[in-house]
């Protein structure tokens, strides 16, 4: 007699598993944990052989039926359903093993062992956040440069030509990696070569590579010139501020318990009110410097008059004195390091370009939104200052920052 939903439905555990017969085959099969089992009993080749479709109620007893239905046109055709439905399974496991996801992070997995880990997490970092999310999913062998375009211009429109570069060298990478273990035939980001812009070169000379940076953070720690270009050297990185806007800093700008610098605009380059959130780091400095200049109008004074400030160039002289050229390091690099490693570390662009106080298109907006993207960019500025203290330290770290 062929089943009904009343009695699949109604049907109760034994001691025993045992069955409820459909048609042709068909059968529930009942646990003694009360689990309902989609079966069909068939002969191919001389021999019994079972297939399975599933469990009730997520596959219902329509469904059953048409699987039934499936595999006895199969059968039919002298084609074994077990073995068509095995070869698809493993059809699916290999499409997963050989998306765009799987590959790379096979290949990250596989140069890990000679690579530093700061390497290795801003290569992973990169993929995950910037090219995972938008054809991870898609088999290595049919990504196109099309689609493979669409998502390094997703990354130049933000502003950020390096990273795109950075990231279109990674696909590269990967797919080049395919091409060795045989699962793809092509490499798309050969095609996209001059898709993007040349980075410019830098006008400013700065660091950007982490073990360089930590090198230059421990040479400017055992600095011998005078405390305060050491002091100056030091709070530089940490406030990212153009070097006329730090060496013209006043104590009086300066609130402790809110732990913020306020420019006022006329001292900005940009005409508007500069807010510097100021991380510990960038606190114990101040508090230590404030024994020495904090009786004066400025920060840095001057060598000969503390009513003016330090010299423009002292900060330069500083760097040359620890032995980097104009054209490894200057000044105005502390703001081109923190531009590009806050950017590779995925904080939000606008919280960025606020804090390098950048131009505003609208001159009046920029008159009202110097607090804009506060939190983050408090936040932001203490994990950079964690980073470098990382890397003055000698760790081998980088910090990825996730929204949560």
């Amino acid at each position: 007699m062929a089943l009904n939903n009343l009695t699949i439905k109604g049907a109760k555990p034994k001691d025993k598993k045992y069955r409820l017969p459909d048609a042709n085959g068909l059968y529930l099969e009942i646990t003694p944990s009360g689990g309902k089992l989609w079966r069909m009993k068939y002969r191919y080749a001389g021999k019994e052989k079972l297939l399975s479709f599933g469990r009730f109620p997520d596959i219902s007893l329509k469904d059953a039926r048409e699987f039934k239905n499936e595999a006895k046109k199969l059968l039919a055709n002298g084609i074994d359903p077990s073995e068509t439905k095995k070869a698809l399974k493993q059809k699916k496991l290999d499409s997963v093993k050989n998306n765009f996801e799987a590959v790379a992070r096979e290949w990250i997995d596989k140069n890990k062992e000679k690579w530093s880990t700061s390497n290795t997490t801003r290569v992973t970092a990169r993929l995950e956040r910037l090219v995972i999310p938008f054809i991870g999913k898609k088999g290595i062998s049919t990504i196109t440069a099309p689609d493979l375009l669409n998502v390094i211009q997703r990354i130049e429109q933000t502003g950020t030509i390096y990273t795109a570069h950075k990231v279109l060298q990674n696909c590269g990478q990967v797919f080049r990696y395919a091409m060795a273990t045989a699962r793809t035939n092509t490499d798309p980001t050969t095609a996209l070569k001059g898709a993007l812009p040349v980075v410019k070169p830098s006008h400013h000379a700065s660091i950007t590579d982490p073990k360089k940076i930590g090198a230059l953070l421990r040479a400017i720690n055992g600095y011998d010139g005078t405390y305060t270009t050491q002091c100056a050297l030091k709070l530089a990185p940490l406030v990212i501020v153009r070097p006329g806007e730090l060496r013209h800093a006043e104590w009086h700008e300066i609130d402790i318990d809110k732990a913020e610098w306020r420019i006022p605009a006329a001292k900005m380059k940009m005409k508007s009110v500069h807010i510097v959130p100021l991380s510990k780091q960038a606190l114990t400095i101040l508090n230590l410097l404030y024994s020495v200049t904090g009786t004066g109008k400025y920060i840095f004074p001057g060598v000969r008059s503390t009513d003016r400030p330090m010299s423009e160039n002292t900060i330069n002289a500083g760097l040359r004195r620890l032995g980097y050229t104009k054209e490894e390091m200057t000044g105005h690099g502390f703001r081109s390091m923190a531009s590009t490693l806050l950017n590779e570390q995925g904080w939000h662009w606008d919280a960025i370009e606020r804090q390098l106080a950048h131009a505003e298109r609208n001159s009046i907006r920029a008159a009202y939104n110097y607090a804009e993207h506060m939190p983050e960019r408090i936040r932001m500025m203490q994990h950079w200052a964690d980073y470098l203290e990382g890397l003055a330290n000698g760790a081998d770290i980088i910090s990825i920052h996730s929204k949560s």
